[in-house]
């Protein structure tokens, strides 16, 4: 992460959260320096830097205004492993639930798949060539035109022994003249396997099993701690026999995907993507707890209330740092970033309990989208959603356009639809472009070469009086 996060100032990490998420910039700006902290922090001598730790924020607004959006994209910027989880699904230990320390061993497991993932980048090609290799092994076995070996022994391994004086009729061997074609005929195979003219044929490959049965074990850490492999203990005691292979008819377009996935496998040190993955979950993780406003208490002494300060009480010891036991040993979150979010619409964040208080000491306000904001999500963002529709519009050879007018009328619709109801952010959009789209999309594939373009006058058929009658934007939208 060193590297990137050097490129990555806060006014730049703003600069490319603007390329998916409108407006929000208080949020942004806060997000952008507790990631160049990080960065700061690492220039730092180990003894300081250990007494370092991140400024964890508490992110407030009404849902659909984009606090998850900023997160995830956060984290896809930093490259750092991240986890978003519900606080409403833990429990206070002794309730029904899952206890509070198992999204650090979520982190953990997303952080060594990421590593993973950028290792197996590194041996890609190294990992093709040797699966086209086996493949290519298999596909002549399957054609018969496997390398012919001299039966007399010349040409062979130098301790074959030669057969004796008489035991081969030379009239049975080959001529020059058929090896030639046979060699010819292999190069021919060879060279449509490479350029993958077969693709759905069928061969038989020798492939690992990858089914590993586990001894599940509900222990005080709950049960997603207590997996037990059961290949690991049979190595234990002695008894493995190395990786099990069985024999499997594919088609060669899945067994080259297959066996190039077993010859990376082989590349990968996975002791040191352990160890790269436990570092980077320490140093660099972000854990995104939403829904943190349902944890608060209504102040009762019993029933859910109970459990709910409990949780706080429980996460409070995982935000300000502790080791967390994982598949992979003991991780510490002490230099974990957490960002908690919630809509805190019946509570304040003044009525969680003080210590967790402490432990966001970032606070910032997520505003309501207007108007305005709904014509620049439509349009603006790289992924937005007038962009998404015209793609998938154009798979079906219809060329579709937004005016702005169109644009300005389902922003407008969408406003005001939160306005008389709930107030669900961008969420609104998907709902009234898809029930303004509904029908067009239905019968796309029949309109091929036809030019469809969103306007006022259309979004105004399609919708109705949907986006003037309060008493039918409950029903329709």
């Amino acid at each position: 992460m060193t590297d990137i996060a050097a490129e990555l100032t806060p006014r730049e990490i703003t600069r490319r959260l603007d390329e998916y998420i409108v407006g929000q910039q208080k949020a942004k700006r806060a997000v952008a320096v507790a990631l160049r902290n990080r960065w700061r922090r690492r220039q730092l001598g180990a003894e300081l830097a250990a007494d370092v730790y991140p400024k964890n924020i508490l992110m407030m607004g009404p849902t659909g205004v984009g606090k998850t959006e900023i997160a995830r994209r956060l984290a896809t910027l930093a490259r750092a492993p991240f986890v978003k989880v519900e606080a409403t699904k833990y429990s206070e230990v002794g309730y029904h639930g899952r206890d509070v320390e198992s999204m650090v061993r979520d982190l953990v497991d997303a952080a060594v798949q990421l590593v993973r993932t950028e290792k197996l980048k590194e041996v890609e090609g190294r990992a093709a060539a040797a699966a086209e290799e086996r493949l290519w092994h298999a596909v002549q076995e399957a054609a018969g035109l496997a390398d012919y070996q001299d039966p007399r022994g010349f040409g062979a391994a130098p301790w074959r022994r030669e057969p004796a004086l008489g035991a081969i009729d030379p009239a049975a061997l080959p001529s020059p003249d058929e090896l030639a074609a046979r060699e010819r005929e292999r190069q021919q195979l060879r060279a449509d396997l490479a350029a993958r003219r077969f693709e759905d044929r069928t061969v038989e490959v020798q492939v690992r099993d990858t089914r590993t049965p586990t001894l599940s074990v509900m222990g005080p850490q709950g049960n997603e701690t207590m997996g037990i492999d059961t290949q690991a203990l049979q190595e234990l005691w002695g008894r493995s026999s190395g990786p099990k292979h069985k024999v499997r008819k594919l088609t060669i377009g899945e067994a080259r995907q297959i066996l190039h996935e077993e010859e990376a496998d082989k590349l990968l040190d996975m002791d040191a993507i352990v160890q790269e993955a436990i570092d980077r979950a320490q140093n660099d993780g972000i854990v995104f707890v939403d829904e943190i406003d349902k944890i608060v208490s209504n102040g009762g002494a019993d029933g859910p209330d109970v459990s709910r300060e409990g949780v706080q009480r429980d996460l409070l010891s995982v935000v300000e740092g502790c080791a967390v036991y994982t598949r992979y040993g003991h991780v510490r979150s002490d230099h974990m970033l957490f960002l908690a979010a919630g809509a805190f619409h019946f509570h304040k964040p003044s009525e969680l309990i003080p210590e967790l208080q402490g432990r966001f000491p970032v606070r910032v306000a997520l505003t309501s989208l207007t108007e305005a904001d709904f014509v620049r999500i439509l349009t603006e963002p790289k992924n937005a959603l007038a962009r998404q529709y015209v793609a998938l519009f154009k798979t079906e050879g219809v060329e579709l356009t937004f005016t702005p007018e169109g644009v300005q009328k389902l922003a407008a619709i969408a406003f005001k639809a939160n306005k008389t109801t709930q107030d669900i952010g961008a969420r609104r959009l998907m709902t009234i472009l898809e029930k303004c789209l509904e029908d067009l999309s239905f019968d796309a594939n029949e309109k091929r070469g036809q030019k469809i373009v969103v306007d006022g006058k259309l979004v105004e058929q399609r919708l109705g009086d949907a986006g003037d009658d309060a008493d039918l934007i409950p029903y329709r939208l």
